[in-house]
């Protein structure tokens, strides 16, 4: 088959010559990942706000927010899962000759998983505090970065990825108020756990 003639196309072209100039290749075989394509950070970065000691209206209001990330994270997940019956785009490497630094994944390749999840928090990280958030949105930004340079995704995959994460987090925030009962459950429940 093949391979799409588009400007991310080409973008994924030029990063698999730079792999192979460098000599870096990752076999399927590997046990390890690239960690600049995983959202880590930002994972460790909602439990930090989740945890983070300060005055008891500052906490509820930051809480109710990483609840706000864990909703849209989950609802903008959900809703690749339904586009990808709609649209089933061949990963690059399976159309065109790749060097991969990851195992390869066999989903179809819009969106990008992990573009929306990435968003997804650091959008809301963003609505928590702009001095966490700013690095959380360029940490977002390499790791969509990062799933294209890896052989993953193509540029478009991870631009529609960070807008489904980007657009799940500002919707669920404008309704999080129809949510209150919802929220207020989870955190009574975790203060009587002693996690909140």
């Amino acid at each position: 088959m093949a391979a799409p003639h588009d400007w991310s196309s080409a973008y994924l072209d030029s990063s698999h010559d730079r792999h192979h100039r460098s000599g870096i290749f990752v076999g399927s075989t590997a046990e390890i990942e690239f960690w600049p394509t995983t959202p880590y950070l930002l994972d460790i970065a909602l439990a930090f706000v989740w945890f983070f000691r300060t005055t008891a209206a500052e906490r509820e209001r930051r809480q109710r927010l990483v609840l706000v990330a864990v909703i849209a994270a989950a609802g903008s997940l959900l809703l690749n899962q339904i586009l990808i019956l709609v649209w089933s785009r061949p990963r690059p490497f399976a159309v065109q000759a790749a060097t991969l630094l990851l195992r390869p994944s066999h989903d179809p390749s819009f969106p990008s998983d992990h573009a929306t999840f990435a968003f997804a928090v650091a959008v809301a990280l963003f609505l928590i505090s702009k001095r966490i958030g700013v690095p959380a949105l360029i940490l977002a930004a390499l790791i969509g970065l990062a799933r294209v340079f890896a052989g993953e995704h193509y540029v478009t995959d991870v631009i529609g990825g960070a807008l489904i994460g980007t657009l799940a987090t500002i919707a669920v925030a404008r309704v999080r108020y129809a949510l209150e009962p919802l929220l207020a459950l989870v955190l009574r429940l975790a203060r009587r756990l002693h996690l909140a």
